[in-house]
């Protein structure tokens, strides 16, 4: 899996990656509330540590964790960009858009 930040996206995450040097960076298949694991929600998680089961993706910036068993809900190759007039990230594939408002947690 190939996952690239924008510049935009890089810009708006450098500030919170600073302030919070001791967390690390998940991409988040969030399924709490949705009834359904097929029916999940991506977002940006800032966490203590990762998870047993977390895959670390490389990235053209900073390391991204992701949940191994998640995976599959998400392709290939991902670009995560910044929206800066909904002040959100996306995350979108050449093929999709996976979500257009993907929030960054500090968990």
């Amino acid at each position: 899996m190939q996952l690239t930040f924008t510049k935009e996206a890089i810009e708006q995450l450098t500030p919170k990656l600073r302030e919070n040097k001791n967390r690390v960076l998940k991409l988040k298949y969030d399924t709490e509330g949705c009834g359904c694991v097929m029916s999940g929600v991506t977002a940006l998680w800032l966490v203590k540590e990762q998870d047993a089961d977390d895959i670390k993706l490389e990235t053209n910036e900073v390391p991204l964790f992701v949940e191994k068993t998640k995976m599959v809900f998400l392709d290939e190759e991902l670009t995560i960009s910044y929206n800066k007039t909904a002040n959100c990230y996306m995350l979108k594939s050449p093929s999709q858009i996976l979500n257009p408002r993907m929030s960054l947690l500090v968990k």
